[in-house]
Order: C-alpha cells, then sequence, then structure tokens
C-alpha cells in the first residue's frame, strides 16, 4: 500500500474581511459614478432661456464659426442672440457661453451658464471674462 501525500494550501487568496472591503470599494464607486453621471443629466436638462445672448469664443478657430452656430441654433439658441465673444464686453449672470473644447483641436462645444460677473482688471487673455463665474450645462459633440 502507498501512502498518497497531497501537497497543503498555504496560500489563501484573501480573508473574506478582505474580500468584503474590495466589494464595499467597488460599490462605492460605482455610486459615486452613478451620481456623477445623474447630476450631469440633471444639469444638461436645464431649459435653455433662449431671449439671453450666448457669447462663442472660438478659441482662434474661426474655419469652424458657421459649423458651431448652427449646432448651437439646433441646440436651441437663436441665431440673433449668439454673438462672437471679446475681452472687452462680458456677458451677464444668466447669459450663456459656448466655447470650442479643448484648443487646440476642439471636439466639442462646451456650453456654459453665467452664474456671476465681477468688476475686475482685465488679464491679457480673458481680459474681463476673468471675473465671469459660470457652470457647465452640456456638451455638443462637433462630430
Amino acid at each position: 500500500m502507498t501512502l498518497e501525500i497531497k501537497p497543503v494550501r498555504t496560500e489563501r487568496k484573501g480573508t473574506k474581511c478582505e474580500r468584503l472591503k474590495m466589494w464595499g470599494k467597488i460599490v462605492a464607486v460605482t455610486i459615486i459614478v452613478f451620481l456623477g453621471i445623474a447630476s450631469r443629466q440633471s444639469n444638461a436638462s436645464e431649459e435653455i432661456d433662449v431671449r439671453k445672448d450666448v457669447y462663442l469664443f472660438l478659441h482662434g478657430r474661426t474655419d469652424l464659426r458657421e459649423k458651431v452656430v448652427s449646432l448651437l441654433v439646433t441646440y436651441g439658441f437663436s441665431r440673433e442672440k449668439i454673438t462672437m465673444a471679446t475681452p472687452e464686453k462680458v456677458g451677464n449672470a444668466g447669459d450663456y457661453m459656448a466655447m470650442l473644447w479643448k484648443p487646440p483641436e476642439p471636439d466639442h462645444i462646451k456650453i456654459q451658464k453665467i452664474t456671476k460677473v465681477e468688476k475686475t482688471e482685465p488679464e491679457k487673455i480673458k481680459g474681463l471674462w476673468r471675473g465671469v463665474a459660470r457652470d457647465d450645462i452640456d456638451a455638443i459633440p462637433l462630430e
């Protein structure tokens, strides 16, 4: 009669406590992602006040101006209310900003609502827009 010796398992892949912690982290991350998506969708569903002005930032991509204006009109903005942004003149709280994002090779238009305008000294590139606070509302893909 031969005696068969089986190897003793010395390694464990993790204790119950470690596995529970791992699943807890996975659930927490999933909840955070879900809440982030839900928050973004609630901002995107905000109704646009077409009576307000829209300040357009092309970041040097004037070749895309007509395409961007057409997309903004399709989105719901009034063509008459879309104006090119300048460093010297800013909008008012409640107005909108639309900018090609991310320069220099944009792939979408970022829509933002102006929430606050503070008087400030103009900065070289931003001008008076330096004092403008805004919230992201939505994004429109260029393609």
